[in-house]
């Protein structure tokens, strides 16, 4: 007898393994069925298997949804900073319709079609500069997971192979695959994970309201911009410049409450990584697509990159897909035919998605999503800032339809809360009342504690003032719990 033949009769007579039974199926309502199944993103579910009803949303249309129980709210993050054309655009839904049926899938793997093209030209002519090769992804965690990779690679092949390390700042949000959770500046969101790709590195972000506690000596934002970028060159060169491969940086920063760049902050980011030979990539996730009111946020700040990573608002949420632009300079070494980018995902540049970008962006051509933007940027947050008369809110801050407001147990010290106090604060009422107030939005604690707007960028003038009015009755309220 054989071997196979042994282990085909060892596996013949071995007692089968007992199938674990599964729970008799009754008649559940969508709350029994969320509770008893679907595992939600970035939430605590203790507390909802105890009995407390999942929100449930089940219609949106232009600046408004919809919860199964018929109450309509202001959508005022644009569902997670993504339907900046507004809900209900039947004419998105329409485009992806006639996509499916003509061709609903196939691969960017040696093989093309036109959707991905003509999405590929459009993002090319909208981005600065020599950036005109566009490598498609699913979202925005693999772009940022794709800029990582092609760094590294890009220098092996240009003989620098130790360049690997990477730059980002206090508090960003990068992602969560592994190399662009690397990149991610928050401790408590990697620790659980950990060891993660190794090479990642923190430099201060730009909140110019607590630039005295990240060591700024005093001076003026200009000053402090300078200061900031100054720290990112004092790291490459503590490092070695040999070993840094790039910096990752959002034009504005998304986690810790909205951090603008202060004048000349990215102009002399640049400088440093030229003089470094260092790649500078800009994060445009949350910032592309209309949310600084500009098709890309570099473009409003004055700085060409070399990698652009984007996703979100390319369909206005209406189909996923995201992108990694690169210069010329690096797609060169893979341009001779000898070697590949060997990465890539099934999904990326889905032709339903890149169908409905190209449409999405056409719509924003159309309707002057950008002008608008930009005109009434000023006027939201003059709306915001009539909050600052309330004892909690500390600083209102942000650029184009992008606004964060800070809380803070004592303005004049501006004096935070403690861990306690921040989740009695979010956690236990503003969170809650916000949303029974009508007004989806974020209440959020990665730094020290905000809350985020982000609206659909077609609301004006009318609806600042409804957002306005219910932030005002709820963090009244909220300041005088605590």
């Amino acid at each position: 007898m054989t071997i196979i033949d042994k282990l085909k009769l060892k596996r013949s007579t071995k007692p089968a393994k007992p199938k674990t039974a599964k729970r008799p199926k009754k008649a559940e309502t969508l709350q029994d069925k969320a509770r008893d199944h679907l595992w939600m993103h970035f939430t605590r579910q203790g507390p909802l298997s105890g009995g407390a009803d999942v929100p449930v949303i089940v219609k949106g249309n232009g600046h408004h949804i919809w919860d199964d129980k018929g109450k309509r709210y202001i959508d005022g993050l644009a569902g997670l900073f993504v339907v900046n054309a507004g809900h209900g655009r039947a004419r998105l839904a329409e485009v992806a319709r006639q996509q499916a049926e003509e061709l609903a899938f196939f691969p960017l793997w040696s093989y093309a079609h036109p959707a991905a093209i003509e999405l590929a030209d459009k993002l090319a002519d909208y981005a600065p500069g020599d950036l005109n090769k566009v490598f498609f992804t699913t979202g925005g965690g693999e772009a940022v997971e794709s800029a990582f990779k092609l760094a590294k690679q890009y220098w092996k092949l240009k003989g620098h192979p130790m360049k690997h390390k990477v730059i980002s700042r206090y508090v960003a949000y990068h992602g969560t695959p592994q190399g662009a959770l690397a990149i991610t500046g928050i401790p408590s969101m990697k620790a659980m994970f950990e060891p993660l790709t190794p090479g990642g590195f923190r430099v201060p972000n730009t909140n110019y309201y607590r630039a005295e506690e990240m060591g700024f000596p005093g001076g003026t934002e200009e000053e402090f911009g300078l200061w900031a970028a100054n720290r990112i060159e004092e790291m490459i060169e503590f490092e070695g410049p040999d070993t840094v491969a790039a910096v990752f940086l959002e034009p504005v920063q998304n986690s810790g409450g909205c951090f603008p760049p202060p004048p000349g902050y990215f102009q002399r980011v640049r400088e440093i990584c030229d003089k470094h030979n260092v790649l500078l990539v800009s994060d445009e996730v949350i910032c592309a697509f209309g949310r600084i009111g500009e098709m890309f946020a570099c473009n409003a700040f004055d700085y060409v990159p070399d990698i652009i990573t984007c996703a979100k608002g390319m369909t206005s949420g209406y189909s996923p897909i995201g992108a990694m632009i690169t210069s010329d300079r690096l797609f060169e070494p893979f341009s001779k035919g000898d070697t590949t980018f060997y990465h890539g995902y099934t999904f990326g540049g889905h032709p339903v998605s890149a169908a409905v970008a190209l449409e999405n962006l056409k719509i924003f051509e159309e309707e002057g999503i950008n002008e608008h933007v930009r005109k009434n940027s000023p006027k939201f947050r003059a709306a915001l800032e009539r909050l600052l008369d309330i004892p909690i809110v500390g600083d209102v801050r942000g650029a184009g339809y992008f606004f964060g407001i800070e809380l803070v147990k004592d303005k004049v010290t501006k004096e935070t809360f403690s861990d306690e106090e921040s989740e009695k604060l979010l956690r236990g009422f503003l969170s809650k009342a916000l949303f029974e107030a009508g007004l989806y939005c974020r209440a959020d604690d990665r730094g020290d504690p905000v809350i985020q707007l982000a609206p659909p960028l077609t609301i004006g003038p009318a609806e600042f003032d409804e957002i306005e009015a219910i932030l005002r009755d709820v963090l009244t309220r909220a300041s005088k719990l605590i």
